[in-house]
């Protein structure tokens, strides 16, 4: 099977036509944002402010990335489990967000989101976060700073592995024989 280069600005017209189970390198501007970002976002949401990014047409990285070494952009940068996001995704999804990356199966409810927005969840290798790290070019913190590793930052993916895991047609490595 052969690899699909991505840019995450292609996304939109990218995204009806991946299939769950096709390999892609994605590039382009992503995103991190965990459990306790998510939490913030809504509180933001809720109140009527503004979020750190524009949904519209982004991609999250479910991950915490370690400390950088001097001479990478970032430090071991692996995905965590995208269930713990469950709660949040549909919410965001209905806001225009495109892809978000993890590890692990979603809920019937994400899944759905995805299928109504056409959005689409990739699966990243998990335990290979240093080997990642290597496809991340640069990243900045620019919200939430407090968080530490789960701040939000700004990444810049070159060629970044990933595997399509639900697509927006209903297919889904997780339930699909």
């Amino acid at each position: 099977m052969e690899n699909i280069r991505i840019n995450v600005n292609e996304l939109e017209e990218w995204a009806p036509k991946l299939k769950a189970g096709q390999r892609v390198l994605l590039s382009g501007t992503v995103h991190t944002s965990r459990d306790a970002a998510h939490k913030r976002y809504f509180g933001l949401l809720d109140e009527g402010k503004e979020l750190p990014f524009d949904m519209n047409g982004a991609a999250i990285y479910y991950a915490g990335p370690t400390g950088t070494p001097p001479h990478l952009a970032i430090g071991s940068c692996g995905p965590t489990t995208a269930g713990r996001m469950d709660p949040y995704a549909p919410r965001l999804l209905d806001m225009g967000l495109k892809a978000m990356i993890g590890k692990g199966q979603r809920s019937d409810e994400v899944c759905d989101a995805i299928v109504r927005n056409k959005a689409v969840y990739f699966c990243a290798m998990g335990g290979a976060g240093a080997l990642a790290a290597k496809c991340i070019k640069e990243c900045e913190v620019i919200a939430f700073e407090d968080l530490g590793c789960e701040s939000v930052k700004r990444l810049r993916f070159e060629d970044f592995p990933l595997i399509v895991a639900i697509d927006c047609n209903g297919g889904n490595l997780f339930k699909d024989k």
